[in-house]
């Protein structure tokens, strides 16, 4: 009787564990802007730099993003985009990349960046989680005062919303 008693409260257990519902996200990715951290570092010749480092949540309902390093001649694998702004008196405007030959670059231009490829385990492919992005500043005055726009993409170049970074001076080590 002990034995039949146990045996119907873990297959209770059981049956009650197995009917927790799937959460459901939408297969487009959303991300939302945690922090950016300025701070100073040492790159691997010895000479002194000033760096940037952007962290953002994520959330992808279908659990594809990510993409394999390209493997030759391949369509754009940057995954994570980012748009520029500078303060110039006291408004913040939006730096535009030149157009090829004459492609000098402003200084605090990001480069393209590509999120590895993500998958999750078992039945339910939704991720979440927490991206980190560091950012070398070559050149910067004390002046600068910036921000970041940014979004990601999917496998299927599904684009997430746009999140901003809060205003960041690049000259003072702080977090934003």
């Amino acid at each position: 009787m002990k034995k039949t008693g146990f045996l119907i409260s873990l297959s209770v257990i059981i049956l009650a564990l197995s009917c927790q519902k799937i959460e459901h996200l939408p297969p487009v990715p959303f991300v939302r802007f945690i922090s950016f951290e300025v701070f100073d570092t040492v790159d691997i010749l010895g000479n002194d730099q000033k760096s940037g480092r952007l962290k953002f949540y994520f959330e992808d309902g279908d659990g594809d993003i990510g993409m394999n390093p390209p493997a030759g001649e391949q369509a754009d694998t940057n995954n994570l985009i980012l748009e520029l702004y500078r303060k110039k008196d006291g408004i913040m405007e939006r730096v535009e990349k030149p157009a090829p030959p004459d492609s000098i670059l402003d200084p605090l231009m990001p480069s393209s960046y590509r999120i590895p490829y993500m998958e999750a385990e078992g039945q339910n492919k939704i991720l979440k989680g927490t991206i980190s992005v560091t950012f070398l500043y070559l050149s910067y005055t004390s002046a600068d005062t910036i921000r970041y726009d940014f979004w990601i993409k999917d496998r299927a170049f599904n684009e997430s919303n746009k999140a901003s970074t809060s205003e960041i001076v690049i000259s003072q080590n702080n977090i934003y």
